[in-house]
């Protein structure tokens, strides 16, 4: 046995099995190839459909591991995990569109903070200023 096939005899021996298998009907294979092939679309959606191509076990070869998607797409195998677990919980549509982050959404005031903060910017400015700064009104609204 050559020292190459030895090498990856021992990868694919230590590799975990995978939990999420991700198997393609005819229809959604022709549509994500469609996607990945007119490129009109976000790069996210592209790549999501990219790692769903790769990671079928549908394909003649039997379908890629995370690491060689990883290294063909330059993507993490955390990420490519998480796609096929989406995949598989929640369907295609949802695997290929990118959760919102709820950290980045901004929070909002509500109805009382936002009557005071009006009034606040409708009175007079404080002494030395000729008008309302935003970081102005902010300090005042924290105070």
């Amino acid at each position: 046995m050559t020292d190459k096939r030895r090498k990856e005899k021992k990868e694919f021996q230590t590799m975990p099995a995978k939990r999420y298998i991700v198997s393609l009907t005819e229809e959604e294979r022709q549509s994500l190839e469609k996607l990945t092939t007119t490129g009109k679309a976000a790069a996210k959606k592209i790549n999501h459909a990219r790692i769903i191509l790769k990671a079928d076990i549908n394909q003649t070869d039997g379908g890629w591991t995370d690491s060689e998607i990883s290294k063909a797409l330059n993507i993490s195998t955390r990420t490519i995990e998480r796609v096929r677990q989406r995949f598989v919980e929640e369907g295609l549509e949802k695997a290929l569109t990118p959760r919102r982050n709820p950290s980045s959404q901004l929070r909002r005031i509500d109805g009382e903070a936002s009557a005071h903060l009006i009034a606040l910017a409708c009175s007079q400015a404080p002494t030395g200023y000729s008008r309302w700064t935003l970081r102005l009104l902010a300090d005042q609204m924290v105070v």
